[in-house]
């Protein structure tokens, strides 16, 4: 097949290329590194592919241009960030007109009650609050669930994420312990204290963990997407609901990645009614926001908490949360971005991307796979995997970095992590067949 020598010699060639290309941006880095840890302002920022981070100048619609004058088709999208497009002019306009009425004053604006009314409508869920991440709103709900079900663990599934909340960076090992993720960076009390970590796709194993008893809540993205695109089999969602009502635990679905599946995310387009529901990113068009739902009884029971002169330090809440700012980029995002119009032109590209993707695995017979959840679409090396641990193991991160430069250097970004692509309205048919035709190339260039 695929030799490892191979890889690492056409590597060598991209990474050359890569130099000669970039020099501004190779520059930057060198004087970035003397104040920037690392040499850059985010941690995740080392995960592209390249002996040091492109430098971005701007970024319009579907494109970003690098500080060297490269432009790019760009399918990473911020991480989902960016879903919107870049530098969408209804979204700028609205944190214009609201600069001039000031971002930040702790008090309520007509704004924030119109998109908590949009929420609920998108969504199903009946009240919501506001925070600057979906990691702040995954917390915020985790502690939440303990409080109101009096128990103190929590579940999710092997190798998931859902931002950098202690609890939920855990795996299982060998042996089916849970155990910290590789990676996390000093967790502060063995993972197996608060959380039970199960695999995805797995009823019986999920079952098992909430007879423990002392379960408030099972956190989970309705498809696993950080670790890849890896769908729910027939009945599995439907299971999880079932199985939480009957002992008693709270379910609740992180959507801030599976929004790409349409206007309404993956949970309303499966039939899944959550109990609490977690969205960040994508709804605020670029300006950090996030949101958390919760039903009609959930509500009234966090509301009995929300009284007393230690509210402000109940570990819930944030200064910054539910701004003007804030929440004039939310509503400008959700009536203008988001919409049923805008995933019927994102969908389609996406499934031309897959199907391109997949045209090049057949004509070369290589056992890779494609999959798609709405406008986000990938491909891995090696059949669908069905849970976590698998998507895991089917990782190879020689290969995965050359295919990631070898777009890169002819124009296309894909996301840093994995092989993913999302799409937004701002694509077109030639963006999509732009990297259908670099894919093949890099494939046809592995294979000689």
């Amino acid at each position: 097949m695929i030799g490892s020598q191979r890889v690492q010699d056409l590597m060598a060639i991209e990474i050359s290329r890569f130099i000669e290309s970039h020099p501004k941006s190779q520059q930057s880095s060198k004087t970035a590194s003397k104040s920037l840890l690392a040499g850059v302002p985010m941690p995740w920022m080392k995960r592209w592919a390249g002996p040091f981070p492109v430098v971005a100048e701007s970024a319009q619609g579907g494109k970003i241009r690098d500080i060297d004058g490269n432009e790019y088709i760009d399918f990473c999208l911020g991480d989902t960030g960016a879903m919107t497009g870049h530098a969408n002019t209804a979204i700028n306009d609205a944190i214009f007109a609201q600069a001039n009425s000031g971002f930040t004053t702790m008090l309520p604006s007509t704004d924030v009650a119109w998109v908590a009314d949009h929420l609920r409508e998108r969504f199903g869920l009946e009240k919501w609050q506001f925070c600057l991440s979906a990691t702040d709103a995954n917390r915020f709900s985790l502690r939440l669930a303990r409080q109101l079900m009096g128990k103190p663990k929590i579940i999710v599934n092997d190798w998931c994420y859902h931002g950098t909340v202690d609890e939920t960076l855990v795996i299982l090992d060998a042996h089916g312990n849970t155990v910290s993720r590789p990676g996390a960076i000093g967790p502060q009390v063995n993972p197996a204290t608060t959380t039970v970590a199960v695999p995805y796709n797995d009823l019986q194993a999920m079952e098992a963990a909430l007879k423990r008893g002392d379960i408030a809540c099972v956190l989970m993205e309705p498809a696993l997407t950080n670790i890849g695109i890896v769908l729910p089999l027939d009945g599995y969602l439907e299971g999880v609901r079932e199985l939480t009502r009957k002992y008693g635990v709270l379910l609740i679905l992180d959507e801030t990645h599976t929004i790409c599946a349409g206007p309404h995310g993956a949970s309303r387009m499966w039939g899944i009614e959550p109990d609490m529901l977690v969205i960040g990113k994508t709804i605020g068009g670029g300006i950090p926001v996030a949101a958390y739902g919760m039903s009609a009884e959930v509500a009234r029971n966090v509301e009995q908490l929300m009284h007393g002169h230690d509210l402000d330090v109940s570990g819930i809440g944030g200064t910054l949360s539910g701004s003007a700012l804030s929440a004039a980029a939310m509503k400008a995002t959700l009536s203008n971005a988001l919409r049923q119009e805008d995933f019927d032109i994102a969908i389609p590209l996406a499934t031309r991307w897959s199907e391109g993707v997949q045209s090049t695995i057949n004509d070369f017979q290589l056992p890779w796979t494609v999959q798609q959840l709405g406008c986000r679409s990938e491909y891995w090396f090696a059949d669908h995997p069905v849970n976590g641990a698998e998507a895991a193991a089917t990782v190879n991160d020689e290969l995965e970095s050359f295919m990631h430069l070898y777009a890169l250097n002819r124009g296309v970004l894909l996301t840093p992590f994995h092989n993913m692509a999302l799409m937004t309205p701002f694509h077109s048919v030639e963006d999509v067949d732009a990297h259908t035709k670099i894919f093949e190339d890099a494939v046809g260039h592995l294979m000689q």
